[in-house]
C-alpha cells in the first residue's frame, strides 16, 4: 500500500469513530463534511478563509459548512478586531468541540493498547514530524494555483496565425 492510502484509511476511520461517537453521544445533525470545520486545531477565533484553505477547499464550499453549523447552532460569526469576521463556538459547540476532544483521547487509548506504549510513541512522533509536514503546506497548493497563468483567449491568437 502506498503512503497515501497509508495515511488515508487510518484517519477516515478516525473520522468515522467520531462522527459515530458524536450520534451517540445525541449530536445527530451532523455529518461527514461538517468534519472539515471541526477538524484539529478547532476553528474558534478563525478566520472562515483561513478554515477554507486548511481543509483545502474552495472559500464558497467553506461557507456553505458554516452556514450549516451556524443553523444548526454550533457557531456563529462575529467581527474581528483586526477586520473581517471570525468563527466563534456556541454552547454548543463548546459541547461537540469537548466529545470531540474525548473521543479522540479514547482512540488514542485504544491504538496505545493495540500498538503497545512504544509503538504508539514512534507513530505520534512520525505523525508530527515539522520536515514532513513542511513539505507540502496548504499555503503552497493555492500559491501555486494562482501562479497558473491565465488560459490564452484562443479567438484573439487566432487573427495573427
Amino acid at each position: 500500500m502506498l503512503i497515501g492510502a497509508l495515511l488515508r484509511v487510518p484517519a477516515r476511520a478516525v473520522q468515522r469513530r467520531i462522527l459515530a461517537g458524536l450520534h451517540a453521544a445525541g449530536f445527530t445533525d451532523l455529518r461527514a463534511p461538517h468534519m472539515m470545520v471541526l477538524q484539529y486545531p478547532g476553528p474558534d477565533g478563525v478566520h472562515p478563509s483561513d478554515l477554507a484553505e486548511r481543509a483545502g477547499m474552495s472559500k464558497q464550499a467553506m461557507n456553505q459548512l458554516l452556514n450549516s453549523l451556524e443553523r444548526l447552532g454550533y457557531l456563529e460569526r462575529r467581527d474581528a478586531p483586526e477586520g473581517g469576521r471570525v468563527v466563534c463556538f456556541t454552547a454548543r459547540g463548546h459541547a461537540v468541540w469537548a466529545m470531540i476532544t474525548e473521543i479522540l483521547r479514547r482512540v488514542e487509548d485504544e491504538w496505545r493498547a493495540e500498538l503497545g506504549k512504544k509503538r504508539f510513541a514512534q507513530l505520534k512522533e512520525l505523525g508530527s514530524c515539522p520536515h514532513l509536514m513542511m513539505l507540502y503546506p496548504p499555503s503552497s497548493i493555492r500559491s501555486r494555483r494562482r501562479a497558473r497563468p491565465a488560459r490564452p483567449n484562443m479567438w484573439r491568437l487566432s487573427i495573427y496565425i
